[in-house]
């Protein structure tokens, strides 16, 4: 077990929300329910000294010459508010996965057998200029009976600590322990102590650009939960509806380019013959072209690309555009540039959605559907951490059961071995 001395940033509140975990494992469901239904009516209470707060970080951040879509992942405005509190109504209104029994025998020998979902005890969050993080982070650590220690990113500290301040507040005076929502300093050492603190937290999750992820995956001697990049793709059969192609495509990209599951790569079969009309279309709503030789003649819009347009996740009013000859060809493009987040097929051919879906390899999987439903709320999961695109352990929508772990019950009668 790492030494509160070796951390000197973030012991302190380590050792609060270890405290703090221990009573939350434990925690009726009504007190956690109560607690969340507090907290989201402080935030709506409180919503002016949020966004202010906020401003002074989007002001700070604008003069640092931070990219739009950052500065949009940054700002809050009152609705953006009453939507963080709704994610926690939500969560009071999902069931607790404390204490559910995944499988459950009876042994020949008599000893009855059940293994039951328990929270996975202190859990740190790793994230960028994303403030909504902060809200939904703590809701879904605290119903599932953790203690979060959260470390956002410099430019929206303010924000965060007007946030948890409200959040830790309103906790506290409906039952929770103190220590249950711990904000970290907003600078490099802090998360060199976070990915260090075996013993005193029990995973880390990070959630941000590729950078982020990928120091935290190198450096940390605390288990990691992996969120990726969205390098997602579309990809648009010969047999495929125009209509439905031309709306799957358009939401998929342009219904908020700054979040990981937005489309960033479009491939179309040779032989669909409504190209010209899709990229019209695209282009149209403002989105930049970027594609093959194929595509380019099909719409004079498009420029060229290069394999760093199919490697990147633009996050921007930018797509890839390739024609391919065939579904495999189009399985082989996403095997090799696709970050496993989520893939997308448009077609009525029900032999293509079967084989396309068995050859892609990612969290998630869309059959005439935008790529923007890759999230928790939609999937009905309520708020969410992160998108996970490892295959441990667990995959997908980051939710309440996804912050558990699990215990083996054993009962017997005096047995013996």
């Amino acid at each position: 077990m790492t030494e509160v001395a070796e951390l000197p940033l973030i012991g302190a509140a380590a050792l609060r929300a270890r405290a703090a975990a221990r009573v939350l494992r434990a925690l009726p469901t009504d007190t956690k329910d109560a607690a969340l239904t507090a907290m989201a009516e402080a935030l709506v209470e409180r919503t002016e000294e949020i966004l202010a707060a906020n401003a002074a970080d989007v002001d700070a951040a604008a003069a640092a010459g931070t990219p739009a879509s950052v500065l949009d992942r940054l700002r809050l405005d009152a609705a953006r508010v009453a939507g963080v509190a709704d994610a926690l109504r939500q969560l009071v209104a999902l069931p607790d996965p404390v204490g559910d029994v995944v499988r459950g025998s009876r042994l020949p020998n008599g000893l009855e057998l059940k293994q039951v979902r328990v929270p996975l005890g202190v859990v740190g969050i790793v994230y960028e200029a994303r403030p909504n993080v902060t809200v939904d982070a703590a809701g879904l650590c605290l119903k599932s009976g953790n203690a979060a220690l959260l470390r956002g990113s410099a430019s929206a500290f303010a924000t965060n600590t007007a946030l948890v301040a409200v959040l830790t507040e309103a906790g506290e005076k409906a039952g929770l322990p103190g220590g249950s929502v711990e904000l970290l300093p907003a600078d490099r050492a802090s998360v060199g102590e976070l990915l260090n603190a075996r013993g005193l937290v029990d995973v880390v999750i990070p959630r941000g650009g590729a950078s982020l992820i990928q120091r935290v995956v190198r450096e940390s001697r605390v288990p990691v939960i992996e969120t990726g990049e969205g390098n997602v793709h579309v990809y648009v059969d010969a047999s495929a509806d125009p209509g439905i192609a031309e709306a799957v495509v358009l939401n998929s990209k342009t219904h908020r380019v700054s979040v990981c599951n937005s489309a960033e790569t479009l491939l179309v079969h040779r032989d669909y013959p409504h190209l010209p009309r899709l990229l019209a279309a695209l282009s149209g709503s403002g989105v930049d072209l970027h594609g093959d030789d194929a595509s380019r003649a099909a719409h004079d819009a498009v420029v060229p690309a290069t394999d760093e347009d199919w490697a990147t996740e633009y996050l921007s009013m930018d797509m890839a555009v390739r024609v391919v000859d065939d579904l495999p060809q189009a399985l082989e493009h996403i095997a090799r540039w696709s970050t496993g987040h989520t893939e997308a097929i448009v077609a009525d051919s029900a032999a293509a959605i079967a084989a396309f879906t068995a050859g892609v390899d990612s969290a998630a999987v869309m059959v005439n559907a935008s790529t923007r439903f890759t999230d928790g709320g939609e999937f009905g999961f309520g708020a969410e951490i992160g998108i996970s695109t490892q295959k441990l352990h667990a995959r997908g929508p980051l939710g309440l059961p996804e912050l558990t772990s699990t215990t083996y019950v054993v009962t017997g009668n005096g047995h013996t071995r």
